[in-house]
């Protein structure tokens, strides 16, 4: 502890002794002498009012009276500074006192409860027990949509910033294929097993994967769970994400904003490893100069899925090719689901700057796509902006659960020379936010409908659903822990009834 050269109130230090330790040791020290506070404070020549506030962890002594409480009750310096409580009652009021003292405990707004010699252990355990319990209901409480859409804007404006290209992770992913030997083309899923290996886990497909995860790490016995659903080529992005919480060095996170930044990191370095940097880069500057980057190329090269290419694209766009684009991922309905920009476009968005759940122009290439009758080969379209310039995007519909949607990327007018499909002859106009350009009918239809008309909304069960909870919002952690649980009582059993000669 430091020792502060004047007395004052005293913020609870990270490491080493507290007020409330140091206060608990000279009390016991000087009850244990029979001394009075009085008695005490006599002897080193202090008001017993400041004495208490010393034994109550209020104040902190300076370092000569440090010095002569130590003298008058017959100990040194450092056994008034030892880390632990002299006993287990006193260890009990300081674990009580600083929880009340606490941010959780300020927050309720209730009055602490004075903790005197009178106060029985099972009172006191009482109290901390309920405290931990609201602490982890804090901890675990959903993010209010504000506080998700604040920190979700937030981490996009950090990610702008930086041409979404991170430097660190880009080296991670490196130095994992360098340690199987990658040496060009396509990521196989023995490579990826192996880079698990190196990590010390083993990779188990198994039917009964919680219904809530889309993997699970057992670091107590090295294995990495997955669904034995999975297509062997769909298999590398998620024992990659999953991995990625140890190459990352995650721990849990601690609150909604470090949630959303693990989640950035674990599909930036799947990507980074299924689409290596170096590997393409190469790919796409030899596109660039031929003057016809593709999205589609860069799938078809790397074996991945198309969001996954234009995923990767983004990351090496700007810092690598001195692109500025934009990404989106749009639901049919128009909503939008991901986005990403560094090119100046300017996507819907509510009061916050939030972008995701904004409706997405109709005639936008996001939008105008699904209209199309050909689904295999991809949508080009140059789109005039009311805000200002015209953007050329390239854009493809996919298929979730969730039903369709599509996957763009756009560029400027200007960066529109370097991309196939630039010789597209379809073009639209959009002049929204104005409601004028895609959500008002014609005042035609408003006047023969509007009175008649009277729908019963489809309203997604989401849109009134409470954020997921959690230390990993969304997982039921009670299913997790009974899956690990079973599957390590089978391994056991299985271990055990293999006769000893086979297991070595």
């Amino acid at each position: 502890m430091t020792i502060l050269e004047t007395a004052g109130p005293v913020a609870e230090p990270e490491n080493g002794t507290d007020a409330l330790t140091l206060g608990r040791q000279v009390r016991e020290r000087r009850i244990a002498l029979g001394l009075t506070l009085e008695q005490l404070a006599a002897a080193v020549d202090r008001a017993p009012s400041q004495l208490s506030a010393i034994e109550n962890g209020k104040r902190e002594p300076r370092l000569p009276l440090l010095r002569a409480l130590a003298a008058a009750l017959g100990v040194t310096v450092d056994e008034l500074l030892a880390d632990e409580a002299p006993n287990e009652r006193a260890a009990l009021e300081i674990s009580v006192e600083r929880a009340q003292r606490g941010a959780v405990f300020r927050s309720l707004g209730i009055q602490p409860v004075r903790v005197s010699k009178a106060t029985s252990d099972e009172t006191l355990r009482a109290i901390l027990g309920l405290h931990q319990e609201v602490e982890r209901l804090h901890s675990e409480r959903a993010a209010t949509p504000e506080e998700a859409r604040r920190a979700n804007t937030e981490l996009r404006a950090e990610m702008r910033v930086a041409g979404n290209y991170y430097p660190d992770l880009e080296k991670a992913s490196s130095q994992l294929l360098d340690s199987v030997g990658y040496s060009g083309g396509p990521v196989s899923q023995q490579m990826i097993s192996s880079v698990a290996e190196k990590l010390g886990f083993q990779l188990h497909y198994v039917s009964n994967v919680p219904h809530s995860t889309r993997s699970v790490i057992d670091r107590r016995n090295g294995r990495i769970y997955l669904s034995s659903n999975l297509p062997s080529r769909d298999a590398r992005a998620p024992i990659l994400r999953a991995l990625a919480s140890v190459v990352c060095g995650h721990e849990e996170p601690k609150n909604y904003a470090d949630f959303l930044r693990q989640r950035v990191e674990a599909n930036y370095l799947a990507g980074a490893v299924l689409l290596p940097e170096e590997a393409s880069v190469d790919v796409l500057q030899e596109a660039k100069k031929q003057r016809r980057i593709s999205m589609e190329d860069l799938r078809d090269a790397f074996g991945v899925s198309y969001e996954m290419a234009a995923h990767r694209f983004t990351n090496l766009a700007t810092e690598r090719l001195g692109l500025e684009v934009h990404f989106m991922k749009a639901h049919e309905s128009g909503t939008l689901i991901k986005a990403y920009e560094n090119d100046g476009v300017r996507f819907p968005s509510d009061a916050l700057g939030n972008f995701e759940g904004a409706m997405v122009c109709r005639n936008w290439t996001a939008r105008t796509i699904f209209s199309q009758p050909d689904r295999f080969n991809p949508w080009y379209q140059y789109t005039d902006m009311a805000s200002g310039g015209t953007y050329w995007c390239t854009s493809r519909v996919e298929k979730a659960k969730e039903g369709l949607y599509s996957v763009s990327v756009g560029v400027r007018f200007e960066d529109v020379k370097w991309f196939r499909g630039r010789e597209t002859p379809h073009r639209s106009q959009s002049f929204c936010p104005d409601d004028r350009c895609c959500r008002r009918a014609s005042d035609e239809l408003t006047r023969k409908w509007q009175a008649a008309a009277w729908p019963e909304a489809a309203t997604p069960t989401s849109l009134l659903a409470a954020l997921p909870t959690g230390t990993f919002p969304g997982v039921d952690s009670h299913e997790v822990y009974e899956f690990l649980e079973t599957q390590e009582r089978l391994s056991l059993e299985s271990l055990r009834a293999t006769p000893v000669a086979d297991r070595i």
